[in-house]
């Protein structure tokens, strides 16, 4: 009689096809446990770099940015909490880490940065035009 070990929930040899590299646009869909209920979230963002091949230890990180804000998160390939990896877009890239992303975007925003004017505009709220037309009366009584 046969059996069969399963070591890991995740069907790795299917992982391992899977091919990721630098420069492809990936949804990760991870398990988040919220209060005793197990969600899934999706993070959708840049693969940066993958490292340590098709081992257990392979891991690979994602860049997304949120806000303005550039987040950036290091999955592990073989990770139960990984319920699947979807490849959305590929391109082509000259580099294996594409980390030089990271300053290229801060030196856009810095860019960004000089070419704005300090401006003051604000609206005028209910109470402050009430004090003003309450003031004004006063002011010409005071001036005559």
């Amino acid at each position: 009689m046969k059996t069969s070990i399963k070591t890991s929930p995740v069907n790795m040899a299917e992982r391992k096809e899977l091919s990721l590299a630098a420069g492809d646009t990936v949804k990760i869909h991870q398990k988040i446990e919220d209060k005793g209920k197990t969600r899934i979230q999706i993070f959708e963002g840049m693969l940066l770099a993958r490292k340590h091949g098709t081992t257990a230890g392979a891991t690979f990180t994602v860049r997304k940015v949120v806000d303005g804000i550039g987040v950036e998160k290091i999955f592990p390939l073989y990770s139960p909490l990984i319920d699947k990896i979807e490849i959305v877009r590929r391109s082509k890239v000259r580099r294996a880490k594409l980390y030089h992303v990271r300053e290229k975007v801060a030196r856009e925003i810095k860019r960004q940065m000089r070419r704005m004017r300090m401006v003051d505009i604000s609206t005028e709220s209910e109470m402050e035009a009430k004090a003003k037309a309450d003031a004004a009366p006063k002011e010409e009584v005071a001036a005559a």
